[in-house]
């Protein structure tokens, strides 16, 4: 729009000019994304933390960052490496993200591309951004950095060990570590210096956005469904540990929450991954009952901080397990309430960690702040997403509140509800809370999930 180009100020409420010649490769964490350094600050960063120097694996792939056109790029780096005879001196992993981009850079010669350096082409599958690796290289503890083009990479993730630091670059930044197997080498600046002292320095890749003789599909293992899927039953054995029914989640019944308790009181970063660890625990990830067990586990609760994943039953001061906190109290009937702290739920779309809580006997999330994704799962499965009004009422709840939820009944868009905390010293405290469900979102609780209201709808 020339008008908008002309003057967008006169449109936005801000206008933010990015120079892209200033643009150069980046490399986050560890521990968090939000941890972000050009690699010409990576080695003194390193060094000044005692990070491990050198790189013990990179991998490139998984469902982010592995299309054609990223594939195309790393096999540009691999490319001019290949032509002045370097390999890779860290294990390279490539997991292509579908098996359409598999049989495709197969037949367009990417994957050679990458092999011809030392790579590994593994399966079409989370693999070890989901904690699907297996690692005979490091011993549980070990302290170790590695690189990926994966999106998340906090602690245990990939490998289910507290010592290994995850970095996250571009897929082709990930192929020169790979190179150079050092965090501590440049190599937008430095040449990379092969065996025999052949030295290469890297220009930027290019790669096509898509393939100029479209895609090979592949082995796409796809069968057609019955034409009358109301005659097909699902058939589990019994006593299987890794398949169950699900049953539909009970429908909201018309009553403000009352008498809440706090399972946990999360405290700094409460991710997806601290919520519902993956990893060994995906074997599950079919059987409601079996995952549920890792509920919280990873989680920092601000009531019981001597080891994570920890809570207090409220009735006896026990200390327990949360997942084993909130079973209890959920076969005694008791409904409760979790409370975070900011971007809590922050990480992969991982349905389960919203699945689980409301599972669980939860009813009501109240955070300072959400991570969009997971606010959204937990609106899915019938759960009470909340928000603090004001962030210090966050410091107001004790461990052994017991908490109303009001205005329930005339739950609607852009109306605050009010919740009141009822303290075992006789006195009571009141605040406002936010959300942001839609009239959708507000059918969905209502129904008990959206898969609930789906079915309704469908008679």
């Amino acid at each position: 729009d020339p008008e908008v180009n002309a003057s967008p100020e006169d449109f936005y409420d801000q206008v933010i000019d990015i120079n892209l010649d200033e643009l150069v490769p980046h490399l986050v964490g560890p521990h968090t994304p939000d941890l972000d350094r050009p690699i010409s600050k990576v080695a003194a960063a390193a060094r000044a933390e005692g990070y491990p120097l050198e790189i013990s694996a990179a991998l490139v792939g998984s469902c982010t960052n592995s299309s054609y056109e990223d594939i195309g790029r790393a096999a540009h780096v691999a490319r001019q490496a290949s032509a002045k005879g370097l390999r890779v001196k860290s294990p390279l992993l490539i997991t292509p993200g579908s098996e359409q981009v598999r049989a495709t850079i197969e037949r367009d010669g990417l994957l050679a591309d990458l092999e011809a350096i030392g790579a590994t082409v593994l399966a079409n599958a989370c693999g070890p951004c989901i904690g699907q690796w297996q690692r005979d290289d490091i011993a549980p503890g070990e302290a170790n950095s590695i690189v990926s083009s994966f999106n998340r990479n906090f602690p245990k993730r990939n490998d289910g060990n507290p010592g290994t630091l995850s970095f996250i670059g571009s897929p082709e930044t990930v192929v020169a570590m790979a190179l150079t197997g050092r965090l501590d080498v440049d190599f937008t600046r430095e040449p990379i210096v092969g065996d025999g002292g052949v030295e290469v320095l890297l220009e930027a890749p290019s790669a096509d956005e898509l393939p100029s003789r479209g895609f090979d599909p592949g082995e796409s293992g796809f069968i057609m469904p019955a034409a009358d899927g109301s005659k097909v039953s699902v058939v589990i054995t019994p006593g299987s540990d890794r398949l169950e029914a699900l049953v539909p989640f009970s429908a909201w019944d018309g009553e403000d929450f009352s008498g809440l308790r706090v399972l946990m009181k999360a405290t700094g970063k409460c991710t997806t991954d601290h919520i519902s660890p993956a990893g060994q625990w995906l074997k599950y990830r079919g059987h409601l009952t079996n995952i549920s067990q890792n509920l919280y586990i990873g989680a920092n609760n601000a009531f019981s901080l001597d080891e994570s994943g920890q809570g207090i039953d409220v009735r006896d001061g026990s200390v327990v397990a949360l997942p084993d906190l909130a079973k209890k109290y959920k076969d005694a009937g008791i409904a409760w309430i979790a409370i975070g702290d900011e971007n809590f739920g922050e990480g992969s779309s991982r349905e389960h960690a919203a699945m689980e809580p409301r599972y669980m006997g939860g009813r009501a999330i109240l955070v300072r702040s959400f991570a969009r994704i997971h606010e959204a799962n937990l609106k899915k499965q019938g759960m009470l997403p909340l928000t603090f009004v004001h962030a210090r009422d966050y410091e107001r709840i004790r461990f052994d509140d017991s908490v109303d939820v009001n205005g329930l009944a005339e739950l609607a868009p852009d109306r605050n509800l009010t919740v009141t905390l009822h303290h075992t010293d006789g006195t009571e405290e009141s605040f406002e809370v936010h959300h942001t469900m839609s009239e959708e979102h507000i059918g969905w609780f209502r129904a008990g999930s959206a898969l609930n209201l789906l079915a309704a709808q469908r008679g």
